[in-house]
């Protein structure tokens, strides 16, 4: 019998990269308090990835401890602007001025992954992204704040490479789907092992 794969993420760019991939699973998302224990690993000097990391576990962790015998995945991401976490804007004023801080610089996006199992990790990857935003005018990012509002709020950065903020970046070093918040093809490799899913 299979052992059943249990997203615990209420992302639905994470739940349609599974379905697209064709990997059976269910969702079951988890109530956490990111900012208190970013807040926590901020104070404790954690880099930028063991935050992203620690956060994946935690969802993992959570939703394990509810479902026995199931294989449970809980995701982060987290944003590295020179050194300094870049979380969900909380307004467009702050998704602006994140982005005008951006504009023609580089950053990363780190994307971590950790699957649960009968209450133990079992798996984990950090995918990596480095990412150059064109230099951009402030009244075009101020429309695109505007435009765009309502969906960038729920991203880290105050984007969506899947949608107009594309247009944001001149190049994008690393795998697409670390961009949209899951090392898709890590995961898939270990799903195979695992024949979670056939190959």
């Amino acid at each position: 019998m299979t052992v059943p794969l249990i997203l615990a993420s209420g992302s639905a760019i994470r739940a349609q990269l599974l379905e697209n991939a064709a990997v059976p699973f269910t969702k079951d998302v988890p109530r956490v308090d990111e900012e208190s224990v970013k807040a926590a690993l901020l104070a404790e000097s954690a880099p930028p990835r063991d935050i992203a990391d620690a956060l994946a576990e935690m969802k993992a962790r959570k939703i394990s401890d509810k479902h026995p015998g199931a294989m449970v995945l809980g995701c982060d991401q987290v944003l590295d602007f020179q050194g300094r976490l870049l979380s969900k804007p909380d307004s467009p004023e702050t998704a602006l001025a994140e982005l005008k801080q951006m504009s023609g610089q580089r950053h990363m996006l780190l994307s971590a992954a950790v699957i649960y199992e009968n209450g133990q990790p079992v798996w984990r990857h950090v995918g990596q992204v480095r990412l150059r935003m064109r230099a951009l005018s402030d009244s075009y990012l101020s429309g695109y704040v505007a435009r765009n509002w309502d969906s960038i709020r729920h991203a880290v950065g105050g984007y969506k490479l899947e949608e107009e903020g594309v247009r944001l970046f001149s190049t994008i070093d690393g795998d697409h789907f670390n961009v949209l918040g899951m090392p898709l093809l890590e995961l898939l490799n270990f799903l195979a092992l695992r024949g979670v899913i056939d190959t």
